[in-house]
């Protein structure tokens, strides 16, 4: 059972990259859009924070048919039926980044604002999440391995680099994906070295780290304090995000079982009644 530490202390200033990767390959991947939403006048921004801010954060882990029925798995039409809730419901993405600045010094956000991430970097976030968050106008935050780009089942440098020229934010997955708080898991380079290297090859700024299995403690954190990141993800029921917990934010886990409606109890600003969904959707 890991041992879960919410670090009192927050880093002294937010430090602000810009990427430098700018598209210049057209993504392979492609969907047949079932839906196109229609042109609606841009919302108005709202000044959040600094402090607790109330804003959920999803995770996801393969948007692909699972080969062994694991709750990892979220079908791409499920997703995209979740995807399209969000969107009816007036929700908008922002980045780990975005939301770090308003619980440090606050910032203006978009109504409704949700921060959608993918750990790991299985392929499906390129081949699916991808084409079905763009068709929405949506971005997400991918936290990816260093040690699994490149490799079988796993996104490409390159494809990586695609996603960061279309607004998405990459974060540190560690090194190998090792359970940080044990005593074998060299953590310098876990989170340090992670950090380094994903910048220096993808060329993108990896701000944030998502540690695997949640499983954080207190030597964790300061290593993380150390390498410069402005926060963390991790586990965890609740939409409140704030100084007491910006190097553990509370993520919740979709798994590949839950229907329309157990996904949209997940949401603290819900839609019109009419947007409920009544019908459980099939795989």
């Amino acid at each position: 059972m890991p041992f879960f530490a919410t670090p009192t202390s927050t880093p002294s200033s937010t430090p602000t990259l810009t990427p430098t990767v700018t598209a210049s390959i057209t993504p392979s991947a492609t969907i047949t859009p079932t839906f196109t939403p229609s042109v609606t006048p841009t919302p108005t921004w709202v000044a959040m924070g600094p402090g607790v801010v109330y804003i959920p954060i999803i995770l996801y882990h393969h948007i692909d048919v699972s080969p062994i029925n694991s709750e990892y798995y979220v079908p791409p039409e499920r997703f995209d039926q979740q995807m399209k809730l969000l969107y009816d419901w007036g929700y908008s993405t922002i980045t780990a980044e975005m939301l770090a600045q308003a619980i440090n010094a606050g910032t203006a956000l978009p109504p409704r604002p949700i921060l959608i991430t993918f750990d790991d970097g299985d392929h499906s976030v390129y081949d699916y999440a991808f084409p079905i968050m763009q068709k929405y106008g949506f971005t997400g935050t991918a936290y990816l391995v260093y040690y699994y780009l490149d490799t079988p089942g796993f996104v490409t440098r390159e494809q990586v680099k695609q996603l960061a020229a279309y607004g998405w934010e990459m974060g540190s997955h560690s090194l190998t994906h090792a359970n940080l708080t044990l005593v074998e898991a060299n953590v310098n380079a876990e989170v340090v070295d992670s950090r380094k290297r994903l910048e220096s090859e993808l060329g993108v700024p990896i701000l944030t780290i998502a540690y695997p299995f949640g499983a954080l403690n207190s030597a964790v954190a300061d290593y993380a304090h150390f390498a410069g990141y402005i926060a963390g993800m991790g586990l965890g029921p609740t939409t409140e995000q704030g100084p007491g917990n910006l190097f553990y934010l509370q993520r919740r886990d979709i798994k590949g079982s839950y229907n329309l409606n157990t996904f949209a109890s997940f949401l603290p600003w819900q839609g019109d009644p009419v947007f409920l969904p009544i019908i459980t959707p099939t795989p």
